[in-house]
Parts: structure tokens; C-alpha cells; sequence
């Protein structure tokens, strides 16, 4: 019996490789942090440490790895070349701004939903996107000042990344609007942050926008647990990122994620070919704007 259970652990060990590497800056050569990073077209992901070093698993040793971050160009290598990852930055070239003081005599808040039960569960290695379409009423309240997220965590100060995305014209989301990495941190516990984001010249955009939301899954995030099987007399550790996103659970056309590198849309179809709407998880997050 011995013998056959530890047959079952090198098989099973062998099934799944462990992938280790460094993102570099190309020009710098200095660490890059929270690199996202997938299998492409799998839902297997990771994330840089603070020193750009990642781990991931995978038995996919011939597929790619795409590896994203904000202020750099996207790259999809070889599982076998990536022990050391160089990106390339990029350079914006910035739209013209035109500067104008916000009163901040009023202020609305946006993305609310009349379902007020909310629901916590672990979102996996992915990116999951809210819609904030535009209205004409939002003519005069049209700086983003705050971002509010709904959030449980079991670790203190857990670390999170958000995503402000454009609209193409396929409605699916698209560039980033922010130059640089949000990164945030959010309290042990169930609770609604709200973030100042004021200082970033954020504004409602008449095509809408996405806010997304990108759990990091870094050693900082970890909590392992033991969990014991009384009834086999078996004991196995569990593992697992926080913080987890809530949701409500509400009915809307669509609803897209981001995984395998790529962005999915999820939509109902009638039989005649029609698009009708469906009950979906949408993140917890709303948008406060202001004049």
C-alpha cells in the first residue's frame, strides 16, 4: 500500500511543473512588481513579487506565457525561455489636458444596485471587469474621485490592483487609461474601501468605462491552512489568496473576464440568435464622481 501511495504522489508531482523566473525592465534591468502572467488560453495565472521574481504551475511545458503590466510592451514566450524575462517599456504619448479646478460642490455615486446582499468568493486567477456607462446627466459631475470596492479578507493590509479600461468599438475593454500601476491595500475583514483616486485626472469618458479589479497573487496575499479528514485520518493544507471580492448577484447583458491573457465576453443567446439578459456575479465596486 505504501508503495502504491507513493507512486500516486511522483505521478501526480509529475503532472504539474513548477515554473520559476524574474521580470526585468530591459533598460534598467531593475525587478518589475506585480507582473500579470497567464498560460496562454489556460486559467492559470501568477503574479511578480516586489523583486519580480514569480512562480506557476503548470504540465503545459510547450505553451506560452504572456506577461502584462502597465508602462510596459506585452510579451508571450516560451514556458522554456522564461528564467529570465525582459520587458521593454513603453513610452505614452499623452493626450492634451486641459486643466480646470474642480469645485467639489457635489458629488454622485454610480454603479449602486438595489440587490444589497452581497457575496464573497475566491475569483480565481482572473480579472474581473464592471461596466459604468456613460450618461448625459454626468455632464456635471465628470471627475472619477473615488473608487469603492467590497472586499473580505483573513490577512491584514492584503494588496490589490485595479484596472481603468477604455471601451473599443466592440464594447469589450480595452487600453488602460491609468500610465502607472494602482496598487492598494485593504483592511482584514468585510469592508467597503473607498479610495481617493482625485489625483489621477480621471474623467467619465462618453463611451463608458471598465474598472477592474486584479487579486495579486503574491506571498504576502497567502494563507495556508491545515484541514483534517477525520473520518480517512488525513490531514492536507489549503491555500489560498486574499483578499476575496464580493459580489451581487444582479441581472445585465453581459459580463467579461480577463484570463488566459485574453479577455472573454459571457452573454445569454435565445434560440432566434437574440441577446437577451442574464443573472451574473457583478464585482461590488461603484464610482463616485464629483464637479
Amino acid at each position: 500500500m505504501n508503495k502504491i501511495y507513493l507512486l500516486l504522489i511522483l505521478i501526480s508531482g509529475s503532472l504539474s511543473a513548477q515554473i520559476k523566473g524574474v521580470v526585468k525592465d530591459s533598460l534598467t534591468g531593475n525587478p518589475i512588481p506585480y507582473v500579470n502572467i497567464w498560460v496562454e488560453n489556460e486559467n492559470i495565472g501568477a503574479s511578480s513579487e516586489e523583486n519580480g521574481t514569480f512562480e506557476i504551475y503548470t504540465s503545459e511545458k510547450s505553451k506560452n506565457l504572456i506577461f502584462s503590466a502597465i508602462g510596459f510592451e506585452k510579451k508571450i514566450i516560451k514556458i522554456s525561455e522564461s528564467k529570465e524575462v525582459k520587458l521593454k517599456s513603453v513610452e505614452y504619448l499623452l493626450d492634451e489636458i486641459v486643466l480646470s479646478n474642480s469645485k467639489e460642490t457635489k458629488q454622485i455615486e454610480i454603479g449602486k444596485t438595489k440587490n444589497s446582499i452581497s457575496q464573497a468568493f475566491d475569483n480565481g486567477p482572473k480579472i474581473v471587469a464592471k461596466f459604468f456607462p456613460y450618461k448625459s446627466s454626468y455632464k456635471a459631475t465628470k471627475y472619477i474621485k473615488k473608487v469603492t470596492v467590497l472586499t473580505d479578507s483573513k490577512i491584514e493590509n492584503a494588496t490589490i490592483k485595479l484596472h481603468f479600461y477604455a471601451v473599443d468599438s466592440l464594447g469589450f475593454p480595452s487600453k488602460e487609461l491609468l500610465k502607472k500601476d494602482l496598487i492598494l491595500t485593504v483592511k482584514k475583514g468585510v469592508n467597503n474601501h473607498a479610495f481617493d483616486i482625485s489625483d489621477l485626472n480621471l474623467t467619465m469618458p462618453k463611451s463608458g468605462l471598465f474598472v477592474g479589479f486584479e487579486k495579486l497573487l503574491i506571498e504576502k496575499n497567502k494563507l495556508e491552512t491545515t484541514i483534517t479528514d477525520f473520518n480517512s485520518n488525513t490531514t492536507k493544507t489549503q491555500k489560498k489568496h486574499y483578499p476575496f471580492l464580493l459580489y451581487n448577484f444582479v441581472e445585465k447583458d453581459f459580463q467579461f473576464e480577463y484570463t488566459g491573457g485574453k479577455w472573454s465576453k459571457q452573454q445569454k443567446f435565445n434560440l432566434d440568435g437574440s441577446v437577451s439578459k442574464m443573472m451574473i456575479n457583478e464585482p461590488a465596486i461603484n464610482l463616485i464622481l464629483t464637479n
